[in-house]
């Protein structure tokens, strides 16, 4: 018999790793696990989810109606607070002259206020102009044939160029027409305006109220969900628990169900706002159109994105939070 060759003997290395090498190891060790297993609870989550693809798109559809209409309010009611305040830079100035201006005076002065470089174009109403459209509204003809004179001035309608800051409609104009020698009385044609802020106004509480009940509503669709999946895995639930799943190990599934029925939600309702703005851009844009106006729906972008899916998503795992903080109690063993 040949005798075996002996294989040489390695002795382990005597040094060991410093100590601020093994906490390093260590935590690097326990973030990688701490990944793992909530990527594996929340991939897992989202694989239960989408198996019953009629109930999760019923519940997303939910969840994204409810996020899509606040969403299209807010949106609406910021575009209508831009196109005033564009209207209150550039709003209509009405000039009453003196009584003994007469038209041709009243035409050079409205020259001259022209050329002013925060003015786009003035609009001259002769005296002649203001009686025979007082005569055919009012139909005191016959009275005013009695008066034998025109009692009505020269009227200058300036209208203000548009400006990009907000600030008191063209008061820098205003005041400056007033202190024209030919002017008797000077107003700011803004009470429609001021109108339109007070039902703007109205409708921002209404939308925020609005916001309120269906994010609640969210929470409760949520919650419902989140209650029959904990009531069918009622089984798993308790063999977890003897074999020593911890609560947290047991409430982690069910949280990121609630994340990503929340994050879904959002996600489609901001589609569902983008369309609708999209379907509406156009009719806003021929009515602006007709008044002379470039004004343009803004929304939709990034931002509408952000707060849309970021909003989704909290209020998923609110809602997650708070059935399965209630249900797990009970449907755990004691």
């Amino acid at each position: 018999m040949t005798a075996a060759r002996s294989r040489p003997h390695r002795e382990p290395p005597t040094e060991k790793a410093p100590p601020r090498r093994r906490r390093h190891l260590r935590l690097v060790a326990a973030v990688r696990a701490w990944l793992s297993r909530h990527a594996q609870a929340a991939l897992g989550a989202l694989g239960r989810f989408l198996r019953s693809p009629l109930a999760a798109v019923m519940s997303i559809a939910v969840v994204a109606i409810a996020a899509a209409l606040p969403a299209l309010l807010y949106v609406l009611l910021d575009n209508t607070n831009r196109l005033l305040t564009s209207w209150e830079g550039a709003g209509s100035l009405t000039l009453f002259l003196r009584t003994e201006i007469s038209d041709g005076a009243a035409r050079k002065l409205a020259d001259q206020i022209a050329k002013r470089d925060d003015v786009a174009r003035v609009q001259v109403i002769g005296r002649g102009e203001g009686l025979a459209e007082f005569r055919r509204l009012s139909g005191f003809g016959a009275a005013l044939d009695a008066m034998g004179e025109n009692p009505f001035p020269a009227v200058l309608v300036v209208h203000a160029r548009h400006r990009d800051g907000g600030g008191a409609p063209a008061t820098a104009l205003l005041e400056a027409l007033r202190q024209l020698p030919e002017a008797d009385v000077a107003q700011a044609d803004q009470d429609w305006v001021q109108r339109f802020q007070a039902f703007a106004a109205v409708g921002q509480r209404v939308t925020g109220i609005l916001t309120a009940l269906l994010a609640a509503g969210v929470l409760f669709v949520i919650g419902n969900t989140l209650r029959l999946e904990i009531r069918d895995r009622h089984p798993e639930i308790e063999i977890t628990a003897l074999v020593g799943g911890t609560p947290a190990f047991i409430r982690r599934p069910f949280l990121y169900l609630g994340l990503w029925l929340g994050l879904l939600g959002g996600l489609v309702g901001w589609l569902l706002a983008v369309i609708a703005l999209a379907a509406i851009d156009g009719p806003v844009s021929r009515v602006a159109a007709l008044y002379q106006s470039d004004f343009a729906l803004h929304g939709g972008g990034f931002t509408l994105f952000a707060a849309m899916v970021g909003a989704g998503t909290l209020l998923g795992l609110a809602g997650a939070w708070l059935a399965v903080g209630r249900r797990l109690g009970v449907a755990l063993p004691r």
